[in-house]
This record gives C-alpha cells, structure tokens and sequence, in this order.
C-alpha cells in the first residue's frame, strides 16, 4: 500500500479537482474511467464498470428460462405520415 500523501484542491474550470500521482494511479490499475461516490465521509474513487457486464450471461440464462425479449412493435404511422423521402 502506497503512503498516504497531501494534496490541494484546485479549480479546474466551473469543477474542483486533485491531482493523482502516476505511481498511484499506476498501482491502482486504474486507467481511463472511474467512479466517484461518497462512503463514510470519505471520496471513493474505482475503476468505472466495464459496460454490459454479465448480459451475455444473462441472455443465455434468458434462453434457458425460455424468457423472450418483447418484440419492437411500432404503433404510429410516423414513416408513413410524416418522413420525407
């Protein structure tokens, strides 16, 4: 575990922001997006969730379960009426 440093709040542009050392942010494994959220007074911040996690899981599972998607069914004349060809 990395020593804990100090750091200053600085303004960047209409937010405020910290600097985050590179060892640090090197040693955390975090790379591009993060979380950001509040625990027990303290800023916890965690490498954002990879997107869609688990849905191929789940849509397997889904078939399994004999579980249907609700079709995409259109109930307006929109095309029809108002698009211009």
């Amino acid at each position: 575990m990395t020593k804990a440093i100090k750091s200053r709040i600085v303004q960047v542009g209409n937010s405020q922001g910290i600097r985050i050392p590179k060892t640090m942010l090197e040693q955390s494994g975090i790379l591009q997006n993060v979380e950001i959220e509040v625990r027990d007074n303290q800023i916890v911040i965690t490498a954002a969730s990879k997107v869609r996690v688990g849905w191929s899981d789940a849509f397997a599972q889904m078939v399994i379960d004999g579980e249907e998607l609700a079709p995409l069914t259109v109930t307006d004349n929109w095309d029809e009426t108002e698009w211009v060809w």
